[in-house]
């Protein structure tokens, strides 16, 4: 089991099935796979570009761990909540919001079962205890453990939570959970692979972490409010003039995030006004404690600037890839929406040869409003986003061009080359040859 011939990307399984690599979305990738490809996509950055600075991989919610989990413990017991004052969506971290939409999401299912069948009002709480129960026990274990199937644009914006699909049901076929489950899988197929333990001699000793990491692909952790604010601006937004650059009411967006914080099921419909709901977004993102292209890329990301035009679009997508699963895939939903918007900014004939107006808001339009929301290295004294004093203006030029480029490539951002798939599953090769075929036949089923 292993590639033919060096630069053939053309796997060879242990069942005798030939699977060649091809690019695939980030997002389809398992848990185990995007962690792999973090270090690979790191490697060959420092191999590949010379950035001239020093480049770690962040790491998402390492900090405020401790402090989520005893969050999630008191809600579980569900006393006090009417009290709860702690902001749910604004200003506080990405991975915090996400699970803050999970366990709003789990009450309103508890809520919803209880309304529609009374006589399972015990069972359901019993259920919505243990889920509880066992998002605290995923979200202190791995700062991106929520393994399940990911979903597109136009399904609900809130994850399904990993008990209510069965996993023959979770895409990829037979599903695994993780290492350990593959391990102890007693069906006739994984049989047949002759699974064994893992090596435990020093050189094919598995990282601890890795037997915790799912075989399937992760949640689409994107915050609900984001997959709102996206969904209805590309519904309803798409031929508005000058869309994120027209003033908004103030006192409006005001009262929707008072009510996001407060956990509410805020309606975001057609009675909503375009602009406020793209101020609310901005506001979102401009409010995180940490910008969504993190601050330990910042000086990175601006560098790939210096690189020559064919070379920076590599880069880019390489520190792309370095990033949380909860930031690529919020990064992923946004550029979708700045993308599409970009695309309506010039005035266009329909089908009739009736004059459609123009957004006017070209990706070079939407860099510059977005651009310092998304990457940015401090805050000034007054709470609006700067980059060092120090060529000020160039890096603000910088920071316009690389978000302009990550929107005009968006097509092609989030696709994980072959090549790249391939030396993940070179390094999984080494500790994991059984999980690799799982991977291969997972793959194989998905290109057919």
């Amino acid at each position: 089991m292993c590639p033919k011939q060096a630069g053939d990307f053309t796997w060879n399984s242990t069942l005798g099935h030939n699977v060649c690599l091809k690019p695939v979305p980030l997002q389809s990738l398992s848990e185990l796979e995007r962690v792999r490809l973090q270090e690979v996509a790191f490697r060959r950055l420092v191999r590949c570009h010379d950035l001239g600075c020093h480049i770690t991989i962040p790491k998402c919610g390492l900090k405020h761990k401790k402090s989520l989990r005893r969050k999630l413990d008191s809600l579980s017991k569900e006393k006090n909540k009417d009290k709860e004052t702690m902001p749910q969506v604004f200003g506080i971290p990405l991975l915090h919001v996400i699970a803050n939409d999970r366990i709003h999401k789990l009450r309103h299912d508890h809520l919803r079962e209880e309304q529609t069948n009374p006589t399972e009002l015990m069972l359901s709480f019993l259920h919505l205890s243990s889920s509880l129960k066992r998002t605290n026990k995923e979200l202190s274990s791995s700062n991106s453990s929520l393994s399940s199937n990911s979903e597109s644009h136009n399904e609900s914006p809130l994850p399904s939570t990993p008990d209510t699909a069965p996993r023959t049901h979770r895409r990829g076929g037979v599903s695994v959970d993780c290492i350990t489950d593959l391990d102890d899988n007693q069906s006739r197929l994984l049989e047949a692979l002759q699974l064994s333990m893992p090596d435990e001699a020093a050189g094919n000793r598995k990282k601890p972490r890795d037997k915790k990491l799912s075989l399937n692909p992760i949640y689409r952790q994107v915050p609900r409010i984001v997959d709102l604010c996206c969904q209805h601006l590309e519904k309803n937004g798409l031929q508005t003039l000058g869309i994120f650059r027209v003033g908004s009411s103030k006192k409006r967006v005001r009262q929707l995030r008072e009510e996001f914080d407060q956990g509410w099921d805020v309606p975001v419909d057609q009675e909503q006004c375009v602009h406020d709901i793209a101020a609310l977004l901005k506001k979102f993102l401009r409010d995180m404690p940490d910008p969504l292209l993190t601050r330990e890329l910042y000086t990175a990301f601006i560098h790939t600037m210096l690189l020559d035009n064919s070379s920076q679009q590599s880069a880019i997508q390489l520190l792309v890839l370095l990033l949380p699963p909860c930031n690529s895939d919020t990064l992923q939903r946004l550029l979708c929406l700045l993308s599409t918007v970009s695309k309506h900014a010039e005035d266009s004939t329909d089908s009739e040869g009736l004059q459609i107006q123009g957004n006017k808001m070209t990706s070079r339009n939407l860099a510059t409003i977005f651009g310092p929301n998304l990457l940015h290295k401090q805050k000034n004294s007054e709470k609006e986003f700067a980059v060092q004093s120090f060529a000020r203006a160039e890096q603000s030029s910088a920071i316009i061009s690389v978000v302009q480029k990550m929107i005009d490539t968006y097509d092609t951002l989030f696709m994980v080359p072959a090549d790249l798939q391939n030396e993940v599953l070179m390094t999984l090769l080494e500790t994991d040859p059984d999980v690799v075929d799982y991977l291969l036949r997972r793959k194989d089923s998905q290109y057919s």
